[in-house]
């Protein structure tokens, strides 16, 4: 997997204590000023890894969102663009080693100037700990081992 420096938003990040809101995490890419061409034809995959597991104080259940604002501070408040958001995910399931890699819409909606990752919590109790990878990509790793058919 070849990663770009710039299109990284987050490394070991923690997600923060969001309570029934959204936060952003990490760093923005800005895609420039004029020009917003994302994958320039070829599919861009958003990946996000779980590196140390996502906790709250009780129940918690988490949604992920990839968005675009015009601010390099992005809004949280839902009315930023978005691109990808993710399946409301429960806080057990979040553990080290969970990964989402999905293919991003090269156009639609618009993006934005800057781009970046945000985390949701849909419902619960406050998240108290946990951090992610965030990253895009052209190339995801998508080895996979089965076990032996039988003949």
């Amino acid at each position: 997997m070849i990663l770009d420096k710039n299109l990284e938003f987050a490394d070991a990040t923690s997600v923060g204590t969001p309570n029934n809101t959204t936060v952003n995490v990490g760093n923005v890419a800005d895609l420039g000023a004029t020009s917003r061409d994302i994958g320039a034809g070829e599919p861009i995959y958003l990946v996000i890894q779980v590196t140390t597991a996502i906790t709250s104080g009780g129940a918690a259940t988490v949604r992920f969102h990839l968005a675009s604002d015009d601010a390099v501070s992005m809004a949280v408040d839902g009315s930023a663009s978005a691109h990808y958001t993710s399946d409301v995910i429960a806080k057990a399931t979040l553990v080290a080693g969970y990964t989402i890699v999905t293919a991003i819409p090269a156009e639609s909606p618009v993006y934005e100037r800057y781009l970046g990752v945000q985390v949701e919590e849909v419902a619960g109790q406050a998240l108290t700990a946990g951090n992610i990878n965030a990253f895009l990509t052209l190339t995801p790793r998508r080895y996979r081992a089965y076990p032996d058919g039988q003949n």
